[in-house]
């Protein structure tokens, strides 16, 4: 089974938001996503300060499996990437609901806003149920 985050927001996109401040959301993967795409060993991002809208591809994730697009689940300004995935693709895996986030984004409202639109986690745990 898949661990999911209690404190986090999902997108149906299996990607997962952060509260980190009140006006900056962290952005990375599911375990269930991580889980689905197998042993990742390439992950592109956006640039910092690329202008995101939610739902706005922002990336590939390349797995031994396949290549998948990344979304972003919140609108706002991408001010951190996580550099440490260029050499470390695998901390997705590993982590992926640490280590292995993706971007941290700037949002133009309050981060409570920002992923009000996003599941929840028992709203995820019922949608991946429909995807296993």
């Amino acid at each position: 089974m898949s661990e999911i985050k209690a404190a986090f927001k999902y997108s149906e996109d299996h990607e997962w938001a952060e509260t980190v401040s009140d006006t900056v959301v962290r952005v990375g993967i599911s375990d269930f996503a991580q889980n689905r795409l197998g042993d990742i060993v390439f992950v592109e991002l956006p640039e910092v300060g690329a202008a995101m809208s939610a739902g706005d591809g922002m990336g590939t994730i390349e797995s031994v499996k396949t290549v998948s697009d990344l979304f972003c689940p919140v609108n706002g300004t991408v001010i951190a990437v996580n550099t440490a995935l260029i050499d470390q693709p695998e901390l997705v895996n590993s982590a992926p609901y640490g280590e292995g986030w993706l971007v941290e984004v700037e949002i133009g409202s309050t981060a409570e806003e920002a992923v009000a639109h996003l599941m929840n986690a028992e709203q995820y745990a019922a949608h991946i149920e429909t995807e296993e």
